[in-house]
């Protein structure tokens, strides 16, 4: 016979285990399983091993609120942040229901069953369990593919090209010349952790990002940890850093060429007199259109400043057998070449899902609350801030399950199915950012309306504020399913 759960819970990463948290909590004894596509928990944390690997966002914020996070830095490395999840998991049993090795490949429902069939990938073929309802911690990017463009004379070069989503681990790099393709968080990330080691270390970006210095440490967390117990401190950091960090995107949106000149006399602030700041950090488009590059202590701009890293702002315009040229003419000569250039981005990791045999096309659908798809039952999606660590809004969809599959047993519905009762409005794009990885993706990702519930807003304060007075009556069909020969 197929097993049947209450709940499936679909990756092990920072999502996930909040999603198993925050079911279990609001509903004690319900049977689950986490299922797992790789070989070790982290998600993200786990599958990204490339030199410097760190959060670009401050871990008060991406840490849960119910687990305080003790760790000295602010923007902290993916080995503590591995380590975090996991003693999270092993401290509320979640680890138990870990189930690696499973890649969800299928989801499958069926409204006269009231249950999911989830079909997983193993090393011993594929595994069907059913389920009641689905939690998604799946992220919004392949796991098993990077976006590396297809540069014309790649095959020319003698050198060797690595992508950092597969980081090779006798990679070495010593005393050799490093080209690092991109200038985003991973790019900047990359810069800094090679110089030093390699002879030199060039960054080459088609077009400059805004890149800020912050402390490694917070002083008003360290502050508010020396003065109050762990978990009022956390909560209280917490607080302050999403009430800032908003505070700030609010400003830059509202003051945009205020906010880009401060940016960039922030950064001239680190860098020598002279430095050519117009031309590498004066981008074309807005702070915030894309994420800002986040640097603890500002290392990135160390490296620049001790000539152990230089940036090049130019474009491709083919490989050579020593490296690049460029569309000046110039030609960069590298032993190693990363191509930091982004990832292919897919809601659901490229899952096949249908309702009732329908297939489920994931960019005609709506998202509900940021939460749930449209006339998708008993499914909820985890999606994370854009200006904001992810883990702010994928709580708040964590203890959005909870209540919902409590609602459900509570009131004896069997499950429930996110419809619109009027127009939602104008359809945009989940993450209101403007970077290719996501206009690439744009008519995979699931989309949101203009009005509530259907609106996925970027204000963390106003999203904790609505999750106290959730209403779950509000534009959610509930069903129960009839009895075997009742007409």
């Amino acid at each position: 016979m197929t097993e049947h759960l209450d709940v499936v819970v679909i990756g092990a990463g920072l999502s996930g285990i909040d999603g198993a948290y925050r079911i279990l909590e609001a509903n004690p004894g319900v049977t689950y399983a986490v299922l797992e596509g790789r070989d070790a928990l982290g998600g993200t944390w786990d599958l990204f091993r490339y030199p410097g690997v760190r959060s670009d966002s401050d871990m008060f914020t991406l840490a849960y609120p119910f687990r305080p996070w003790t760790g000295e830095k602010s923007l902290s490395d993916g080995a503590s942040i591995r380590e975090y999840i996991r003693q999270t998991a092993e401290e509320n049993g979640i680890a138990d229901h870990i189930r690696y090795g499973h890649r969800v490949t299928a989801l499958s429902w069926s409204s006269a069953d009231a249950r999911w069939t989830i079909t997983s990938a193993t090393a011993d073929g594929p595994v069907t369990i059913t389920a009641s309802m689905i939690f998604a911690g799946t992220g919004y990017y392949r796991y098993g593919e990077a976006f590396v463009p297809d540069f014309p004379g790649m095959q020319d070069y003698r050198g060797q090209v690595v992508v950092p989503q597969f980081w090779p681990e006798d990679l070495d790099y010593a005393g050799k010349k490093v080209l690092v393709i991109g200038s985003g968080a991973t790019a900047v990330t990359l810069v800094p952790s090679m110089a030093g080691t390699a002879e030199h270390v060039t960054m080459l970006q088609r077009s400059p990002s805004y890149v800020m210095a912050l402390p490694g440490r917070d002083k008003v967390a360290d502050a508010l940890r020396g003065k109050l117990p762990a978990g009022l401190a956390h909560r209280a950091a917490r607080v302050y850093k999403a009430v800032t960090t908003l505070g700030f995107y609010l400003f830059c949106r509202a003051f945009p060429k205020a906010s880009r000149r401060i940016l960039q006399k922030l950064a001239a602030r680190q860098l020598p007199d002279g430095y050519p700041v117009d031309v590498h950090f004066a981008p074309r488009y807005d702070p915030w259109d894309q994420r800002l590059c986040l640097v603890p202590d500002g290392d990135f701009f160390g490296a620049l400043r001790r000539g152990e890293a230089s940036i090049v702002t130019d474009q491709v315009e083919r490989f050579t057998e020593k490296g690049v040229r460029l569309c000046s003419g110039e030609e960069i000569e590298a032993d190693v070449v990363v191509s930091a250039t982004g990832l292919q981005v897919a809601a659901f990791d490229g899952v096949e899902i249908d309702v009732d045999g329908e297939p489920v096309q994931l960019g005609e659908k709506v998202l509900y609350r940021g939460a749930m798809l449209d006339g998708v039952p008993n499914l909820v999606y985890a999606l994370g801030y854009s200006n904001a660590s992810w883990t702010l809004r994928a709580d708040l969809t964590a203890v959005f399950a909870g209540r919902f599959l409590r609602h459900l047993r509570e009131q004896g519905y069997e499950y429930g199915t996110p419809r619109p009762r009027t127009d939602v409005g104008e359809l945009r794009p989940p993450m209101e950012l403007k970077s290719n990885y996501l206009a690439r993706a744009n008519d995979r990702l699931p989309k949101q309306g203009s009005r509530a519930p259907w609106l996925v807003r970027q204000n963390w304060v106003l999203d904790s504020r609505d999750a106290k007075r959730l209403r779950l009556d509000e534009e959610i069909e509930y069903s129960v399913r009839k009895p075997v020969g009742v007409a």
